[in-house]
């Protein structure tokens, strides 16, 4: 999950981070907007309004006779590509914004259209110089998709939650979910600082 939604997020981020830098009004404004209220709100309601409400509405829309099932594990993963978009767009708008202007003023005098300078110069180097924050961010979303189980979707801490009930184990099962996300985030975080310090010694 956590794989799928970091590609998913920096993509359609990626699209959004365009968007907002786009000099066409509506498109910049609607993006801003959408960054703005996923940002503003927890993704544990955006998972339960997306889980309940979104059925009723597909059913609204459709005009059938039940709600439209679309079940946990298809929520979660679409709300989590929806909401890290939101966190990746900033990212990738601050990484495209680091770059001197005089880039995109280059490509231009090679005669490069606006989408193969940023396909082609700008995107690349933003990508690069955003790494570490991308995976720091990557790293939280991990930490962050414990949250389906609030909607019965069955991941690490679920499927550990029901072996404790099971057997009586409440506090050995969540001391060991506590040290496996332990483990693995400061592992990453530990990797993820020694290529930023790489990525510094390299420019």
């Amino acid at each position: 999950m956590t794989a799928v939604s970091a590609i998913g997020g920096l993509f359609f981020g990626t699209l959004l981070a365009l968007a907002r830098l786009s000099s066409i009004k509506w498109l910049s404004t609607f993006a801003a907007g959408y960054v703005n209220l996923m940002r503003s709100i927890p993704l544990v309601l955006v998972i339960f309004w997306f889980f309940f409400l979104m059925p009723l509405v597909l059913q609204a829309m459709g005009g059938s006779e039940r709600p439209v099932q679309i079940g946990a594990e298809r929520t979660a993963y679409i709300t989590f590509i929806m909401f890290e978009a939101a966190y990746f767009c900033e990212i990738m708008r601050a990484g495209i914004q680091s770059i001197p202007r005089g880039q995109v003023h280059s490509a231009y005098a090679l005669g490069l259209t606006y989408g193969q300078a940023m396909r082609l110069v700008i995107l690349p180097q933003a990508f690069r110089n955003m790494i570490p924050v991308l995976l720091t961010q990557t790293i939280i979303l991990f930490q962050d998709t414990s949250l389906v189980y609030v909607i019965s979707a069955t991941d690490f801490v679920g499927a550990a939650s029901k072996i404790a009930q099971r057997d009586g184990r409440l506090v050995e099962m969540y001391l060991f979910v506590a040290v496996v996300y332990f483990v693995i985030c400061y592992t990453l975080s530990y990797l993820v600082k020694r290529l930023q310090k790489k990525i510094a010694v390299i420019r």
